[in-house]
Formats: structure tokens, sequence, C-alpha cells
């Protein structure tokens, strides 16, 4: 860590461990345990599935590939790392710990998973345990997780707001991501199949299934109109119209999440409207300041994609009036964005307050995954589309909604299978900083 990444990382702690005394006073708990959980088992299998940390474990350390280990952190004192070093010639061992971040810990190695119980507090009951049912030690081990409400609640309601440190973090992401995009729209343009892309991806963001926050949306043609398409065909299509890729990158337990859309043809149609859903995404982007609902950042994006709708002759009716009868949803059918930091999809996108309750999704928009308002530390996805989906289509149809719809026009754009522009926004005092565009605009290696 450089001198002022360790300053960061020194007052991100401060603000875990402040976060942690109040969540665990509310819960009437002493200690806060986190497992960073274990590896997942096929069944009747040897095979494990990729192993994923807990996020509450990787908000307090940049450990990623721990399986086993636990933090433990009591008021007053300070954390606990029990990090867990098999003797293991099956598999890599996990190096122990190093950097400039191990100085803030108090750290035991042991040698199997059993041996963390010397370590814990000696009465579980006194513990909010946050993590997997298959962290527990022992089959009916005391030291199962019990994830207290008001313990949960207030840890991930705070978590929206991240500190500088965690913005560090998903820069350094974003940077990850930015290389792989340049290289997929390279192999796109060189005529590479889907697989071909999604490897170029992983090659030149230095990541694979493994490390990447989720699984890359490679998408030609009308494979674009499935929203989470992972099929990957190895073979190129006999021609290429158009490319969506959505795809991220992670750094230190911290994701990105950016989507991009491409036209074979530069001068044609199909740009033309990516150009218009990209200029309306900088807009939204745009509304990501303090005290705006992001609900309302959702319905004005409804708003913003059926002018261009009709700009594009594939609706007859007004604007106001495809949002309000749900044509828009049609060829919107999802929400503007999420949260994103830990997690891509970060938790307590709902949460009304830190010590419970939810905020409503907008009648008619069940998909949208985050309904508060925008406070400075958020950080959040805009990602407006337009999608040509048959089923949704026909729906409107049996709704008797089709006089609404150009039908002619849709077919002219249904090769295309969609378009979706998405970035990462973080919330401040005054204008919304644009992780993703950020990221695009410096020439990354």
């Amino acid at each position: 860590m450089s001198a002022d990444l360790s300053r960061l990382y020194a007052e991100h702690l401060a603000t875990l461990r402040a976060r942690a005394d109040i969540a665990l006073e509310r819960g009437g708990f002493a200690h806060l345990v986190v497992p960073s959980g274990t590896a997942h088992y096929q069944v009747f299998d040897d095979r494990d599935y990729p192993y994923a940390v807990n996020p509450h474990f990787k908000a307090w350390l940049p450990i990623t590939q721990a399986p086993g280990s636990w933090l433990v952190y009591t008021p007053g004192e300070r954390p606990q790392l029990i990090f867990l070093q098999p003797h293991d010639y099956w598999h890599v061992v996990p190096e122990a710990p190093s950097g400039e971040w191990v100085e803030h810990f108090d750290i035991r190695i042991i040698r199997n998973a059993e041996d963390a119980k010397q370590h814990l507090p000696r009465n579980a009951a006194r513990c909010a345990i946050l993590g997997e049912a298959q962290s527990a030690l022992g089959q009916y081990g005391a030291f199962a997780p019990n994830n207290p409400q008001p313990v949960l609640d207030y840890l991930h309601y705070h978590r929206a707001f991240k500190t500088p440190y965690e913005i560090a973090m998903m820069r350094e992401a974003t940077r990850v991501g930015v290389r792989g995009h340049r290289a997929a729209e390279r192999a796109f343009r060189s005529g590479a199949s889907e697989f071909g892309i999604h490897l170029a991806y992983c090659q030149a963001a230095r990541q694979d299934a493994n490390d990447l926050p989720y699984n890359n949306i490679i998408a030609l043609n009308e494979h674009g109109a499935v929203l989470h398409y992972t099929d990957r065909d190895r073979m190129a299509p006999r021609q290429a119209r158009s490319f969506l890729i959505d795809a991220g990158g992670s750094h230190r337990g911290y994701a990105c999440d950016i989507t991009r859309t491409y036209a074979a043809d530069p001068g044609g149609e199909f740009q033309a409207m990516i150009d218009a859903v990209d200029a309306a995404q900088l807009g939204m982007c745009a509304q990501v300041r303090a005290g705006t609902d992001y609900k309302r950042i959702h319905l004005d994006a409804h708003l913003a994609l059926a002018r261009i709708l009709l700009d594009f002759e594939l609706i007859h009716v007004a604007p106001d009036v495809a949002v309000e009868t749900g044509v828009s949803s049609a060829f919107f059918p999802h929400g503007i964005g999420h949260g994103i930091g830990l997690q891509v999809h970060d938790v307590a996108g709902f949460a009304a307050s830190d010590s419970g309750g939810s905020i409503a999704k907008p009648d008619g928009h069940p998909y949208l995954r985050l309904t508060r308002v925008l406070e400075p530390g958020m950080v959040v996805t805009i990602e407006p589309g337009i999608y040509f989906i048959d089923m949704l289509l026909e729906a409107l149809k049996n709704k008797g909604l089709g006089p609404s719809v150009n039908w002619d026009r849709v077919a002219q754009f249904k090769p295309y299978g969609g378009i979706r522009i998405e970035d990462d926004v973080v919330c401040t005092e005054g204008d919304a900083v644009n992780l993703t565009r950020e990221g695009f605009a410096v020439g990354f290696t």
C-alpha cells in the first residue's frame, strides 16, 4: 500500500469499528464474529463450487481467498484475524497475511478449521455471527451464524455509504473492467465469436470466472435481447450486426459493473439509436445528486427512453402515454440500476432506515433494485436499455396495446437484440462522479 492508501484504509477501518460498535449495542451483543466462508461441494461429488468470500469479511480485510478464516471484533479492542493456512499438498495454500494493513490486527495462524474455536470468544451466545450456515464449526458447533437482524439492518444500511478507501478500490476495479471492455470491442470488430470475445476480455482483465464479480454477458445480434445471456456461442455468426457486453472487474473485494453496446455499422440506424441511449444515459447519471430519490431517476428514464422510441418511430403514442400504459416497460423491462460495492448488487437497496423497514417500489416496476434517496458516499449503477423481446412485445398485443407499436420498425431492429449502457456513479455533495467514464477517459494498461 502507498502511504495515502494506508491512511485511507486506517480511516476505513475506524469507520467499520464505529459502525460495529453501534450495531452490537443495538443487538445486545459483545462481539462481532465474521467467518470468511467455506467451500460448497456439489451433491454426490468431491468437486467444489467457486469459493465466494463473505462480504462482511472482505469489508474489513483486503483478503478474498481465505476459506475457513474468521474475523473477531470486540469494541475497544484490536480486531483479530484467525487465518486458516492448512497443511495441504492438493491445493495452493493461502499466503500468510502481509502488507501494511496487518498492523491493525492481531493475527492467529491455524492449520485446521476446528482450531479456530480456541481463539473465538468463549460464550457464543454473546456473539453476533454473520455468515452462511456452512461456516458453523462442527456439525452442532456453538459457533454457527445467527445473523441477528438488528445488527444486519444497521450494517447493511450504512454499507451504502462508501468510505474514500472503498471508492479508491472501486476505481481500481474499474481499471480492470475498462481493460477488458477495450479488448472485447477489438475482438468483436475482428469477427470473434462470443466465446472468443469472452476469452479476450478475461485475458485483458487478467481475471477469470473465479475473480470476476459476475458472469460475463457477451451477446451478439439477437442474443442482446436476453437480459442475462451467458451461453456464449463458440462459433461466430455469419454476420455480426451488434454486440452487447455487460462485464465487470474486481479489486480487493470490490466490484465494477460496466455495460456497452456496439453496432457493426457505425453509420447505420442502430448506431444512431445507441448514440441516443448513450446521451440519455449521461443525463440520468447527472441526476445522481444528494437528495434525489432514486425512484425518480428510474421513472424519468422511462420517459427519456420512450422519447427515443418515438423518435425512431417504434411507437405511435406520446412518451407519457407509453409510460402510463406500460408500453415503455416492454422495451425497458428492468430497473435503472442498483447499489454496488462489495457486491455487484449491494445490500439494503430498499432499506427505510438502519433500524429496518423497507421502501416500496413504484407500482408497475417490480424489478427496480434500489428505492432509497441518494446521499453522499452512495455508489449506484445507471443502466437504461431498449430491447426487442418477443414475449414482452407479444404481451402488449394481448393487452390490446398492439396499435401503440410500429411493428414494421420493430421487425427492422429485432435482429440487433438490444441496447444497454451502464456506468458506476458516485453521489457526492456536488456533481456526480462517474467512475466508468473517468476510467474510459484514461489509457489503462
